[in-house]
């Protein structure tokens, strides 16, 4: 009886995978069109009516040029003259931490390598620490003199470090520049001081503080310290921006003036999920730099919210997947979905979502498998809805592997 047994079930097992190789020989794995298409956020309808509504200059801003953004979506809350091409001074900074921190997220430098100083970098004038040609710093300590006092010395000898030379990093500064439609841009040196031609827009640096700030938010570690040290103690460190002190919820960014650029900031702060960005070139005086700062933030965050509505990687569903080693996957947010709002109207928003049923295998991790839609008075905001695990297709070779395991399990 047990021969029989085991006969009936190698009989079986054998029609079964007779079958499956039939029904491949037959039916071409048909994989759905947009397969392999990578995920991405798109925005069907990128509105420009807060950006008409806001220009005028109706907030009264002294300075040469001005800008406020929303850090997430990038969208202009308030605008004046933003492209006009002005000397950034010690803000020129920001393309070079930018850099720095590339090279450290992409494995290129560590926090704990030493630098060293040049004569080159020794000599230059302005802010600094005062290096000397004998003595090292850690990346670490370079970044917090940067960031904190905006030391020319440290950023020559970061820009060395990283490029050869500064001429040579200069260069990766434009290219990255152009990357990220800096088209106003124009970068002579990697510190700041004045140089003929060496000019960028208040559009431009909000462009730039952006990147830094979405992609590499650990810099917020170096550009919130108010005061610190280096030198066991005996160089004493004043942040450069006032608002980290005096303003609520400032995260950074960059200062810089000469007595031809005169004053400039970018100011970053995020308050109840709202993240702006404010420009402020060609102030007459300090205090008028530091207090148009905080009235283009203030407005900002007095009339505008940013409604999230879910985080990258929440789970919205699973659809059904055929012919495929398992019979569904899970679909998730490619990214954080949410949406700049003027306060009051969040009841507005309308959310959709477009998802197919089923799917044939393979499955590839982070396919796109549909879209979140949110719409807002005209305005339509989409997120991309991806697998969250690979699906093999249940192919001869996944078939025979599965027939020979329940083989296995049935006979031993």
């Amino acid at each position: 009886m047990l021969f029989l047994k085991k006969t009936w079930i190698v009989l079986l097992t054998i029609f079964f995978l007779f079958s499956n190789l039939c029904i491949f020989a037959t039916d071409a794995q048909y994989v759905w069109s947009n397969s392999v298409e990578t995920s991405s956020t798109t925005s069907n309808s990128v509105s420009s009516t807060i950006a008409e509504q806001n220009s005028g200059n109706f907030l009264n801003i002294e300075s040469g040029g001005a800008i406020l953004m929303e850090q997430s979506t990038g969208k202009i809350l308030y605008e004046h003259n933003i492209h006009e091409k002005l000397r950034p001074a010690s803000v020129t900074k920001i393309m070079s931490i930018l850099l720095i921190m590339e090279a450290l997220d992409s494995g290129k430098i560590t926090l704990d390598d030493q630098v060293p100083c040049s004569e080159n970098a020794s000599s230059m004038g302005g802010s600094q620490i005062w290096l000397n040609e004998t003595e090292q710093l850690t990346v670490h300590e370079m970044l917090k003199a940067i960031c904190v006092v905006s030391a020319n010395d440290c950023t020559v000898a970061m820009a060395e470090f990283l490029a050869g030379t500064q001429e040579a990093f200069v260069m990766q500064m434009n290219a990255r520049a152009k990357e990220l439609g800096m088209n106003d841009t124009i970068f002579k040196n990697c510190h700041g001081i004045d140089e003929d031609g060496h000019v960028t827009s208040p559009y431009d640096i909000a462009l730039m503080s952006r990147e830094l700030m979405m992609n590499h938010p650990k810099i917020t570690e170096y550009t919130t310290i108010w005061m610190d040290s280096l030198r066991d103690g005996k160089s004493e460190l004043v942040n450069t921006n006032k608002l980290i002190r005096n303003y609520t919820g400032a995260t950074g960014l960059k200062t810089g003036s000469t007595s031809v650029a005169l004053y400039n900031l970018s100011a970053t702060a995020t308050r109840n999920n709202l993240s702006l960005i404010a420009v402020v070139m060609k102030a007459p005086s300090t205090k008028v730099r530091f207090a148009e700062a905080q009235k283009l933030l203030d407005y900002g965050f007095n009339n505008y919210e940013y409604k999230e509505f879910a985080k990258k990687g929440d789970v919205v569903g699973n659809i059904i997947v055929n012919k495929g080693t398992f019979s569904s996957v899970d679909v998730i947010f490619d990214q954080n979905a949410g949406f700049l709002l003027k306060k009051g109207e969040s009841q507005n928003v309308t959310q959709s979502i477009d998802l197919f049923n089923e799917i044939t295998a393979p499955v590839q991790e982070g396919q796109k498998l549909g879209e979140a839609i949110y719409s807002n008075n005209g305005e339509i905001y989409a997120v991309n809805l991806i697998a969250k695990t690979s699906v093999d297709s249940l192919g001869f070779f996944n078939v025979a592997k599965m027939v020979y395991y329940n083989w296995f399990n049935l006979l031993r």
